[in-house]
């Protein structure tokens, strides 16, 4: 493990979805249903053209809430709160990643798409509210998500984050073009590697990643 390449690292920058929990969960599955149901009432339109907006703005824009603000004017703030309303029973406490979340030298931060506040709860039900200087939801951003440069502009500029002393930890290799434009150290975090210019590295185990950069 290549422990010299986050030598100079000292703002660590997570994405949330699927990175600080495990894919397994599937609360995005869950998160997806609620975005349909949200297309088909304030469009006017049914389940499978739902679902097929949803994906095409997804594809387009990055996220199905930019599509419906570029394109239909939609309000963010009812839809963040409507479509982030999930269980999270699936989530499980993970003492080992917290550990070594707080270990990192330096400052920590959250970064998603998502609102902050659902981040909030997440991070809480997986045992990792507390060791974060930062929790930055697409609402810090302006509304502009990832991969969006302007997404990560307004949200570095507000943590103060020199992204040639950073690194950041992405399930959507999309997300790491921008990161790693701009000097960051990238890590893909999902169960299959993706090669790509952008990625700096690639782990399925983010704890003992982070584990074997202190080694």
């Amino acid at each position: 493990m290549p422990a010299a390449d986050f030598a100079h690292v000292s703002n660590w920058v997570f994405d949330l979805d699927n990175t600080l929990y495990p894919p397994s969960a599937r609360l995005f599955e869950l998160i997806e249903v609620r975005m349909t149901a949200y297309v088909m009432q304030s469009l006017g339109v049914d389940r499978p053209e739902a679902d097929r907006l949803r994906n095409a703005y997804w594809q387009r824009y990055g996220t199905t809430l930019a599509g419906l603000m570029r394109e239909h004017g939609v309000d963010p703030g009812p839809y963040l709160t409507e479509v982030h309303e999930i269980s999270l029973a699936a989530l499980q406490p993970d003492p080992v990643l917290r550990a070594q979340i707080a270990a990192l030298p330096g400052r920590r931060f959250v970064f998603t798409n998502g609102s902050s506040s659902y981040a909030g709860k997440v991070l809480e039900a997986r045992g990792l509210a507390g060791i974060f200087d930062g929790i930055y939801g697409v609402e810090h951003a302006g509304f502009h998500p990832k991969p969006d440069a302007a997404a990560y502009a307004a949200v570095f500029a507000r943590a103060e984050i020199a992204p040639e002393r950073a690194a950041m930890f992405e399930d959507d290799p999309r997300n790491l073009k921008v990161p790693h434009a701009l000097g960051m150290r990238c890590v893909h975090v999902a169960e299959t590697a993706v090669e790509a210019p952008h990625i700096d590295h690639h782990t399925s185990d983010l704890a003992g990643f982070l584990a074997n950069l202190r080694r």
